[in-house]
């Protein structure tokens, strides 16, 4: 994909909130918004979500993870994963060949930042704020 965490996540979460049909995802609560299939989603990295794409990815540590997507060098297994995650821990869980064939809102380039926008948020990164 190319883009480290800084060119694809948001500078300020507060301009970038995501609101439909009453639904507001909280940046504080760790909380990220994405439109699937027509439907707002609201996706969060619960402890559970985390130890799960740990074992998915095979990662040494998820800091390994948050390393790639700083750097750039992330793939689009990383990014399905993550939603997939961020979909299990928000309560809304959607296994991966249904969010693969899924049509998101924002194409794959809003699917790359909401999973660049959920690590941020759950490792403190920087690059949202």
């Amino acid at each position: 994909m190319g883009a480290g965490m800084d060119q694809i996540a948001p500078r300020s979460f507060a301009a970038h909130r995501f609101m439909s049909a009453g639904t507001l995802a909280n940046p504080h609560a760790g909380e990220v918004a994405l439109e699937i299939n027509g439907v707002v989603h609201v996706l969060r990295l619960t402890l559970g979500a985390l130890a799960a794409l740990e074992a998915q990815l095979e990662e040494p540590s998820l800091i390994a993870l948050v390393a790639r997507f700083e750097e750039g060098r992330f793939s689009a297994t990383d990014v399905l994963a993550l939603l997939v995650a961020g979909l299990q821990g928000g309560g809304q869980p959607l296994d991966a060949l249904t969010l693969a064939e899924a049509e998101i809102t924002g194409g794959p380039v809003r699917a790359a930042q909401v999973a660049a926008q959920l690590l941020a948020l759950s490792f403190g990164t920087g690059a949202a704020a």
